[in-house]
C-alpha cells in the first residue's frame, strides 16, 4: 500500500511538473521579464506564451481602459527551429520582432558552443541584427560578421534567427503594401 501511495504521489508530481513546463514559461517570470523588456525597453505590458508558432506579444501603454498597442512579437528560436544545431547543440536565443516585421534584438541565453566566449557570446553578434527585416538574407560573410574559428556557431545561430523570424511574421505579421500597379516606387518620387 505505501508503494502504490509513493507511485501515485509521484505521479502526481510528474503531471504537475509537466502541467508548469507545459504552459511555457520559464521557472523565472522575472527573468523572462527583463529579457523582454531588453527586446521591447517601451512595452508597458507581455502577455503568456501563446499561439502556434509560440510567442510572447509587447504591448505599449494602455489608454482609456484599452489594451495597449501591440509592439511586436518575442519568441524563442529553440522552440521555432528546434532541430538547428550549433556545432555542439542548440543555440537557445530570445528574439524580439517588431509590427514591420523588423528584428528589435537577440538574447543569447543558452549554448554549449566551444568558441562561444568569443562568437555568439559577444555582445556585438546579437547587436548585428538589430534593425534586420525577416526579408534579409541573414548570410555570413555578406550581411553578418563571420567569426574565424566559430562559423558553425554563428551559421547556426544566423540561420536560426532568419527561419524562426520569418516563421513568426508568415503567422503573425500583414505583408507589406505594395504600390498600386504603375505607381512611382521610391526611387522614382525622389528624383
Amino acid at each position: 500500500m505505501k508503494t502504490l501511495l509513493m507511485r501515485l504521489a509521484t505521479f502526481a508530481l510528474g503531471v504537475a511538473l509537466l502541467a508548469v513546463g507545459a504552459s511555457g514559461q520559464t521557472s523565472n517570470s522575472a527573468e523572462l521579464t527583463a529579457q523582454l523588456k531588453k527586446l521591447f525597453p517601451s512595452a508597458a505590458t507581455f502577455s503568456a506564451k501563446t499561439g502556434t508558432p509560440a510567442h510572447y506579444k509587447a504591448f505599449g501603454p494602455a489608454a482609456g481602459g484599452k489594451e495597449g498597442a501591440l509592439l511586436g512579437l518575442a519568441y524563442w528560436t529553440t522552440e521555432l527551429e528546434p532541430l538547428e544545431r550549433g556545432f555542439d547543440g542548440p543555440i537557445k536565443m530570445l528574439v524580439g520582432l517588431n509590427t514591420e516585421g523588423k528584428i528589435t534584438g537577440v538574447i543569447v541565453t543558452d549554448h554549449r558552443e566551444p568558441y562561444g566566449y568569443f562568437s555568439v557570446d559577444l555582445p556585438e553578434f546579437p547587436k548585428q541584427f538589430e534593425g534586420k527585416s525577416v526579408r534579409d538574407p541573414f548570410k555570413v560573410g555578406q550581411d553578418v560578421d563571420a567569426i574565424s574559428r566559430a562559423t558553425i556557431s554563428v551559421t547556426s545561430a544566423s540561420r536560426a534567427i532568419r527561419n524562426s523570424s520569418r516563421k513568426i511574421a508568415r503567422a503573425y505579421l500583414a505583408p507589406p503594401e505594395s504600390p498600386p500597379a504603375g505607381a512611382a516606387g521610391p526611387a522614382a518620387a525622389t528624383q
